[in-house]
């Protein structure tokens, strides 16, 4: 029989596997998602029998918090997690004024290898499945006490979330039950470097889920250097999905817009920009790149990031400038990589 990993399953498909009633199903449920316990021994309304049979056939949780990294200089963690198999992914709790935020992963590596970004540099790995993406959220919570409040989940730490779009999706429904975290749904956004097929099928989802698009250059050129995926798919077909985005949601999406020192910033890549975006019911998010070690790339100076913002809202943008949380610990906007632990000398090393 095989093995049932129960932080992928609907409490529906929970009784079904288990051949239980539905409630029995619920109750599982519930203790995973949202009372966020992993000791079957410790779900207290489960008879004896239920919880040896639980232990038999199930996985509660795949993953393990494997090392911590606190920032000195903001409310920043970064959680390292070892899965079953021995990967590791990070994923990242940012919380600034009363505003909480859990960056999370969708793959161990990213297969894209965009130019400026650390995870591409390690390669791909492996997709991970719901429950995986789910635990990080669930692991995250206990760093931070919310209250009645939500955070807000963005997928955009490791890997392409639409080349693991079942997975992901099923994640995102999985953190929207009411049963469970109970994540609204405008509460969460996902970020893709540009995959029209997942941009078109994101947009037929009956939901309020937000987008993400990470651009970098509006120049095909140079996009393409920056982000190989706009080889596949150009300019001007991802502005089709994205049309196609809005005529079927009618909500409007976000730009990300990394700032490379000298690549990206000068007011002609700010023009071409603005004469891209403002087809589009959009903002535009400035990132100024966060550094990577082995990457021959610069952060704007704080004038460039200026002259390019102020270029932007004077076009008609709504551009913000993204105060960027965790450099210190390498937490920060394209910085996180797969790291293993050196159990001899319990110090990090990067993949």
């Amino acid at each position: 029989m095989e093995t049932l990993i129960l932080t992928r399953l609907f409490p529906e498909e929970i009784a079904e596997a288990l051949n239980l009633e539905p409630y029995r199903g619920r109750q599982i449920f519930r203790w995973l998602h949202k009372k966020r316990v992993f000791d079957v021994e410790n779900m207290t309304d489960l008879s004896k029998e239920l919880r040896n049979q639980i232990a038999e056939k199930c996985v509660l949780v795949q993953s393990q918090i494997a090392h911590i990294r606190e920032s000195f200089l903001s409310d920043t963690k970064k959680i390292l997690l070892k899965y079953r198999d021995g990967q590791f992914v990070e994923c990242v709790v940012i919380t600034h004024r009363n505003r909480v935020t859990f960056c999370i992963s969708t793959q161990v590596g990213c297969p894209l290898g965009c130019a400026f970004c650390a995870t591409g540099k390690v390669g791909f790995k492996r997709n991970l499945n719901a429950g995986e993406i789910v635990e990080q959220v669930l692991h995250l919570l206990s760093f931070v006490d919310l209250g009645k409040k939500n955070p807000n989940i963005v997928y955009m730490g490791m890997g392409e979330p639409f080349w693991n779009y079942d997975e992901v999706t099923r994640s995102i429904k999985l953190l929207m039950h009411q049963l469970g975290v109970n994540i609204g749904a405008r509460r969460i956004t996902v970020s893709t470097a540009g995959d029209v097929k997942g941009i078109m099928k994101f947009a037929d989802e009956d939901w309020q889920v937000r987008l993400s698009v990470s651009l970098h250059s509006a120049d095909d050129n140079l996009r393409s250097r920056l982000v190989p995926l706009n080889r596949k798919y150009p300019l001007n077909k991802l502005a089709e999905a994205l049309h196609y985005y809005q005529e079927k949601t009618n909500r409007m999406f976000t730009f990300e817009y990394v700032l490379l020192s000298g690549v990206n910033d000068s007011l002609e890549d700010a023009d071409a920009l603005l004469q891209y975006a403002k087809q589009f019911k959009c903002n535009v998010n400035i990132i100024p790149w966060n550094p990577v070690a082995g990457l021959n790339f610069q952060p704007p100076s704080k004038e460039a990031c200026e002259k390019f913002q102020n270029y932007l809202t004077q076009g008609g943008l709504n551009a913000t400038m993204r105060r960027e949380h965790g450099q210190d610990i390498e937490a920060a906007c394209g910085q996180l990589r797969r790291i293993f632990l050196d159990s001899t000398q319990n110090c990090n090393h990067h993949q």
